[in-house]
């Protein structure tokens, strides 16, 4: 009586409550890998809809106006990308302009990082007089916008005969107040002080800190810092306008401008123009990328 009291309550209560568990994780672990696919699918999503402007500029480059204008757009390429670079080489001098471009951006990348990083080394781990109110001045320029200090740099600029020169684009660009602020915050935290101690009482000056201490510990900031101030300069547009009046001396945003006439404006020729100027910011972006990463993995690795 006993066992088959038993084996009827327990036909009654249905099957044992040992599977539930793994159904139970089937079910969570299905639940989870469609959250997985709906957020994949939003990441490529958001990939596409990123690229497809670089993709359209591509596809604009390689037609005419006429084409451009119709309804509904075409949405493949064309043949006519050869003739709009002959057209924009036969207008403007690119070369002399890109030449000059990459004059500019490297050497006011190079003097950024070199300025901002000594600033931020000295700001993060040094003590000296006044540290937090000069640190405080730089940060105040930051609720001064660009556009206010035009009409005075351009005085400037003509005081000094500087007007027409490429030196007028690189001198007023050196000093970063967002490169001191992005250096010293990540130098802060990166460089331990007992690294700084041990390196002092091992007779290394200030100098020798900045090169074997420093410099080493910042690579990734100044990876990003680099690449910021790059594209920055190379994109610069309003200023070079302003205090360039040489044709030689024109930097690339402001010569491809002149693409642009009262006439009418060649939408092809334009959009050809402008995947001239970004080819080389994607080859920066690449590699600047890149090192950003390995920098990255590399401090990872040592702690």
């Amino acid at each position: 009586m006993t066992l088959s009291s038993r084996t009827v309550s327990s036909s009654l209560a249905g099957p044992s409550a040992g599977p539930r568990p793994p159904e139970r994780r089937r079910r969570g672990l299905s639940r989870r890998g469609r959250w997985a696919v709906v957020r994949h699918g939003a990441l490529i999503m958001g990939a596409l809809v990123s690229i497809f402007p670089f993709y359209w500029m591509i596809v604009l480059a390689t037609h005419s106006s006429e084409v451009i204008y119709r309804f509904p757009p075409v949405l493949t390429p064309g043949d006519l990308l050869g003739k709009n670079l002959a057209s924009i080489f036969s207008r403007i001098n690119i070369w002399a302009a890109m030449a000059n471009t990459v004059l500019v951006a490297a050497t006011v990348t190079f003097l950024v990082l070199l300025i901002a990083s000594l600033a931020a080394f000295a700001f993060a781990k040094y003590e000296f007089a006044g540290k937090k109110v000069f640190f405080g001045i730089i940060m105040a320029t930051f609720l001064l916008p660009a556009q206010l200090a035009t009409i005075p740099q351009f005085l400037l600029m003509s005081r000094l005969g500087w007007v027409g020169d490429l030196k007028a684009l690189i001198v007023p660009s050196l000093a970063s107040a967002f490169g001191v602020f992005w250096l010293r915050q990540y130098a802060s935290s990166a460089i331990p002080s007992e690294l700084l101690e041990a390196a002092r009482i091992d007779g290394c000056g200030f100098w020798r800190q900045y090169l074997h201490v420093c410099l080493p510990m910042i690579r990734p900031a100044l990876g990003f810092l680099g690449m910021f101030t790059f594209i920055g300069s190379w994109n610069d547009f309003l200023w070079p306008l302003i205090v360039l009046n040489d044709p030689s001396r024109l930097t690339l945003q402001v010569a491809l401008s002149q693409l642009k006439t009262a006439h009418g404006t060649d939408y092809g020729m334009l959009m050809a123009s402008a995947l001239i100027s970004i080819v080389p910011l994607l080859v920066i972006f690449f590699v600047g990328a890149r090192q950003f990463i390995a920098g990255i993995t590399e401090g990872a690795l040592k702690n």
